[in-house]
């Protein structure tokens, strides 16, 4: 009976979430419709967080990274070469893709603490180049005056806070479908194994460092992509919209919404990122502390927060991302490991 009330409650939330995402443009205000774009936004590199963290096995900070780059080239992009929207997807997705192929050394060989800190390093080099590269990125005053994106040839440009929310819904339900899709795939049965149990995936003949460095390039895609719905939601960008801040909130969303599901994770950071915009009117100077109480609150509150098993691969959150112990999950004999 537990069982059918929770298909029951999920099924509900399958209709009611997606009901409420495309209703909500019509029921709000014109500037309730421009934060739930950017919320958006976010959300979907809350997605690239969690496809690096809940099914790679590495927890990162630094996805802020590939979200900027790909926001700035979808800006260049639009100032200077073309309004389509599809355009902006595939120029910030190859931004975002190309910054984290450059930081694969050194992430794909980390472990623990270390992979954390180095992304966030790297997060914070890139806000700090950007706020340096006035020529292109307008430094801390950032760039605005950005034209309207149209989707597609032919079609009328964004030009209602409506249209750009719904331009960019549509969007992260395709980007959030593909991730989806590849993940049930070989690819992802790969990467989980090897989040699971390195060792073994490498004692089998397969290239644990490849499959990981392709994860860290997709959520570079994905959180690039992200970027330019940004420049969409906005058409304004700079360097504090890509600061620590942002990169600690996504996983806390991530953490909240479920590292292993891609669609919780999305949730979880709109979930975060919204509360966060609306305690800033409520509380005015106090939506950080907040936040920072949910965060703590929120490692004590998950099972298994306090005590935890040794990380896989020595990584963090092992609750969080890995499996049953492994004493309770068969080996290919059907033995006990």
């Amino acid at each position: 009976m537990r069982d059918e009330a929770v298909r029951a409650v999920r099924r509900g939330v399958a209709v009611a979430v997606p009901a409420g995402l495309v209703l909500a443009p019509w029921v709000v205000d014109d500037y309730t419709a421009a934060l739930l774009a950017r919320t958006l936004a976010l959300g979907l590199v809350g997605v690239s967080v969690a496809l690096l963290t809940g099914v790679a096995g590495l927890p990162t900070l630094g996805q802020t990274a590939p979200y900027a780059a790909g926001a700035y080239a979808s800006a260049v992009v639009g100032s200077q070469v073309s309004d389509v929207g599809v355009v902006h997807l595939a120029v910030a997705a190859a931004a975002g893709a190309a910054l984290a192929a450059v930081t694969v050394p050194l992430v794909v060989h980390a472990r623990g603490v270390v992979v954390l800190m180095i992304t966030l390093a790297v997060g914070e080099l890139v806000v700090t180049v950007i706020g340096r590269w006035r020529s292109v990125t307008g430094g801390t005053d950032g760039l605005a005056g950005i034209p309207p994106v149209r989707p597609l040839w032919g079609m009328p440009v964004l030009a209602t806070d409506r249209a750009r929310y719904l331009y960019a819904l549509v969007v992260v339900a395709a980007l959030v479908g593909v991730v989806l899709l590849v993940l049930r795939t070989r690819v992802g049965l790969l990467l989980r194994a090897g989040r699971d149990d390195e060792a073994r995936l490498r004692a089998s003949g397969h290239r644990v460092s490849g499959h990981v460095a392709a994860a860290h390039v997709g959520a570079g895609a994905v959180a690039g992509a992200a970027g330019s719905l940004l420049v969409v939601a906005q058409q304004y960008i700079s360097p504090a919209d890509f600061g620590f801040d942002s990169s600690a909130l996504l996983l806390l969303g991530v953490v909240i919404g479920g590292t292993v599901s891609v669609g919780g994770a999305l949730v979880g950071a709109v979930i975060v990122i919204a509360t966060r915009d609306w305690l800033f009117g409520v509380l005015p100077g106090q939506a950080p502390l907040v936040l920072g109480l949910a965060f703590v609150a929120t490692v004590y509150l998950l099972p298994g927060a306090v005590h935890r098993r040794p990380a896989v691969r020595g990584r963090l959150l092992p609750d969080l991302v890995a499996g049953p112990p492994r004493r309770d999950r068969p080996t290919p004999t059907g033995v006990g490991a």
